[in-house]
């Protein structure tokens, strides 16, 4: 099946795949030829991986919506970036920070300080697959 991943930078994935996993908002979808057409919204920090031509790669998602249906899987990101493009030093540190931000402002704690863990534990968990 054909697998796409859009965000509004740049086309991030345009190849035939045997399977994907999608972070959907409410838990991971595997997706393969001939699955049902289905529309979710993603998790606001996920990770897409998928099968092709042997290899396993990975995508950090950062929100947005995917399509699935029998021949293809269309996500429409709106943030991502592939693993192989993020740096695990700089992704683990990043993680660090967003997490020590969150213990400084213990019960203060914002959504968007929230959203940093979600999104720098994703970029961890693609750079690490």
């Amino acid at each position: 099946m054909l697998l796409q991943v859009v965000s509004p930078e740049r086309m991030l994935v345009d190849e035939h795949v045997t399977e994907a996993q999608i972070p959907a908002l409410d838990g991971y979808i595997g997706a393969m030829p001939g699955h049902a057409p289905l529309l979710s919204a993603l998790m606001p920090g996920g990770v897409l991986s998928y099968k092709a031509g042997g290899k396993d790669e990975t995508v950090a998602v950062y929100g947005g919506f995917v399509q699935i249906l029998p021949d293809r899987v269309r996500v429409l990101a709106d943030s991502a970036q592939p693993g192989r493009e993020i740096d695990a030093a700089k992704a683990r540190e990043r993680l660090a920070k967003a997490q020590a931000a969150v213990e400084q402002q213990g019960a203060a704690v914002t959504d968007d300080a929230r959203e940093e863990i979600v999104r720098a534990q994703a970029a961890v968990d693609a750079a690490a697959k």
